[in-house]
């Protein structure tokens, strides 16, 4: 019996809503076992953060070759990398181990607004790491900003920046349509042969602490299983969208409260 495994490269959430702990959880919910690598550590709640300590990018190398030389990656999700000092390391190790599939959501920003990437490292991101992803799954103003572009208003605009951004050598670009507007909440697929409108009904919450992180997360663990990209990119915007819908089960924080991870089991 073969367990599948991802591993998620990103920063701590010290309130479990988003970054690593919202990885882990969200590999959970969907049968794949997690690893991690930390990038960051942040004192965060579901207010916003409160300050942010990178980790060395030496001891960034040291953890991911120690996860690679023991267990069988399906699918690496990189997340918040704080600094490009860290960018170069994990873009050197990803060369080195060659993992099948790597799924690359360009964190800045934090649901509260903090910036979460050192503005001098967004250009690291583009031309370090983003080759190397099989989808980076940015919303609309991460997208805007990779392009140094106004924010995409309709969906023409839409499919022309993931274009733009699948130039930029990655093989299929998600952009997250989490930000628009509407009924729907539309996140479009974009790859070199199509592009795809996968829609959900909007829900009214404020609890979306963590959605962009477990969103790629879910994808991850999708191929991970062994999924095609289309099908794991469907399967984790029907999961996303569940999870979202079920957030206001819990009460937890006073500002941005988590999605609801296990929805499935409790």
């Amino acid at each position: 019996m073969t367990t599948p495994v991802a591993l998620t490269i990103a920063g701590s959430d010290s309130s479990g809503g988003a970054g690593i702990q919202a990885d882990l959880k969200t590999f959970a919910a969907l049968g794949v076992y997690g690893a991690s690598v930390i990038t960051a550590l942040t004192a965060q709640n579901t207010r916003g953060v409160t300050g942010i300590h990178a980790v060395p990018a030496g001891f960034v190398t040291e953890q991911i070759d120690a996860v690679f030389s023991d267990l069988d990656i399906g699918a690496v999700k990189i997340g918040m990398v704080a600094q490009a000092a860290s960018i170069d390391a994990i873009a050197a190790a990803l060369l080195r181990w060659a993992p099948r599939h790597v799924v690359l959501d360009p964190v800045m920003v934090a649901t509260s607004g903090d910036r979460l990437l050192a503005t001098e490292a967004v250009d690291a991101l583009r031309t370090r790491l983003m080759p190397l992803a099989a989808v980076i799954t940015p919303n609309l103003p991460e997208a805007a900003a990779l392009l140094d572009a106004p924010v995409a208003a309709s969906e023409a605009e839409i499919e022309s920046q993931g274009r733009r951004l699948l130039a930029l050598g990655c093989r299929a670009v998600l952009i997250k349509g989490g930000h628009g507007e509407g009924a729907e909440s539309t996140d479009y697929l974009v790859t070199a042969e199509t592009a795809i409108a996968l829609a959900a009904p909007r829900v009214a919450t404020r609890n979306t602490h963590g959605t962009g992180c477990s969103l790629s997360s879910a994808i991850a663990a999708g191929l991970a299983r062994g999924e095609d990209l289309e099908a794991a990119v469907r399967n984790a915007k029907t999961w996303i969208s569940a999870a979202i819908a079920a957030a206001d089960r819990f009460s937890v924080g006073h500002g941005h409260g988590p999605i609801h991870h296990f929805h499935k089991f409790y």
